[in-house]
């Protein structure tokens, strides 16, 4: 059991976010260590794939490395989440096993109900698809005999939803995008052929998941496309003035630290566990684009201000497109900020301003 100190603990989460001061090389190099890159459309300063990449890689990354990796598959999209083609050998026996799981919660048998109630749209889908693929969702055909119900914004979305179960059953997959429009196609087209058996697959992603986290829980809240726990990968741990037990990657232990400023996307994977972020950094975050002005805290899409192994506030700051101007409303300092905080940050917020090519536009 290995004892750590809070300070030992963030720096290890840190470090394995490829946040210290060791900037890795490439977009292929961040995408194949932390695993994934979350799709997310907002980009009030940003999408989210790109300010995550240009966190870790710096001024040097071109939001045009990641769509050419799409469009040449180098990358591919899965419920989301933007992977190296490889891993999705990791994902193909699961997929092919959604079909036929046994032990589901009554919803999920629903769902699984509706797809086979709609076989005959799903078989037209296949179709279209083999014959004319790849296709955007405009092109393909809503037959559907028994229509989604939602109380949500997808009620009524029938190919949507369904394409989304024929992704779960591995039959169909993202193959590029025209646009910001998804092109379709058959899985067979777009994955790599290799099949890791399931029980090897989820041991590798576990083990990958712990390696990009650097500590984590054992056991977490149902996360469906992404999980936040790594079961019983690395090694049991211990942080002081926090309950329970923690999995520790072991190749992060002992490890020397040098720290650095980062502006993180309110999906940042170092953050993204708002539990996990609360427990090891004392960070008090929420997302406040979902709530009403007035309830805001701190700004539509405000980014986290990492320093050294401290989250230590949050900048609230709007890309003008039009004007091509970074705005920024306020820096919002959990703890006062010091010259050296105050220059570095300052620093990282003009880089990002540079990355944009914007100008930009501070609070006097």
């Amino acid at each position: 059991m290995h004892e750590l100190s809070p300070r030992d603990a963030r720096r290890i989460a840190v470090r394995a976010q490829l946040l210290d001061r060791r900037r890795p090389a490439s977009l292929l190099d961040v995408v194949r260590h932390l695993t994934l890159l979350q799709i997310d459309p907002t980009a009030a300063v940003a999408p989210s794939a790109d300010l995550v990449a240009w966190s870790r890689v710096g001024s040097s990354y071109a939001p045009a490395e990641l769509a050419t990796a799409l469009r040449e598959g180098t990358l591919l999209e899965l419920r989301g989440m933007i992977r190296p083609r490889e891993d999705l050998a990791l994902y193909r026996a699961e997929m092919a096993a959604w079909w036929n799981l046994t032990g589901l919660l009554d919803w999920q048998e629903e769902q699984r109900d509706w797809v086979r109630a709609n076989d005959a749209c799903r078989r037209e889908i296949l179709d279209r698809l083999d014959g004319e693929g790849p296709l955007p969702l405009s092109s393909l055909p809503d037959t559907c005999e028994i229509p989604w119900r939602s109380s949500g914004w997808n009620d009524d979305r029938n190919v949507s939803m369904l394409l989304d179960f024929m992704v779960r059953g591995g039959e169909v997959a993202i193959a590029g995008r025209r646009g910001r429009e998804r092109l379709w196609d058959l899985a067979e087209r777009v994955y790599p052929d290799e099949v890791v058996p399931e029980d090897k697959a989820l041991r590798i992603r576990n083990e990958r998941r712990l390696r990009a986290l650097g500590i984590a829980r054992a056991q977490g809240p149902e996360c469906p496309v992404e999980p936040s726990d790594v079961v019983a990968m690395g090694e049991p741990a211990v942080v002081a003035g926090v309950k329970g037990v923690w999995r520790v990657d072991p190749a992060q232990l002992g490890q020397p630290f040098a720290g650095r400023v980062a502006l993180l996307s309110p999906f940042d994977r170092l953050i993204y566990d708002r539990k996990r972020m609360l427990e090891l950094f004392e960070f008090d975050y929420g997302l406040d684009m979902f709530k009403p002005v007035a309830k805001r805290r701190w700004g539509y899409y405000a980014l986290p201000i990492l320093y050294g192994d401290r989250l230590v506030g949050k900048l609230d700051a709007t890309a003008d497109r039009g004007a091509r101007v970074l705005r920024v409303h306020a820096i919002h300092q959990d703890v006062p900020f010091n010259k050296a905080t105050t220059a570095a940050v300052t620093r990282e917020i003009k880089d990002l301003a540079h990355w944009l090519d914007f100008d930009l536009d501070l609070p006097r």
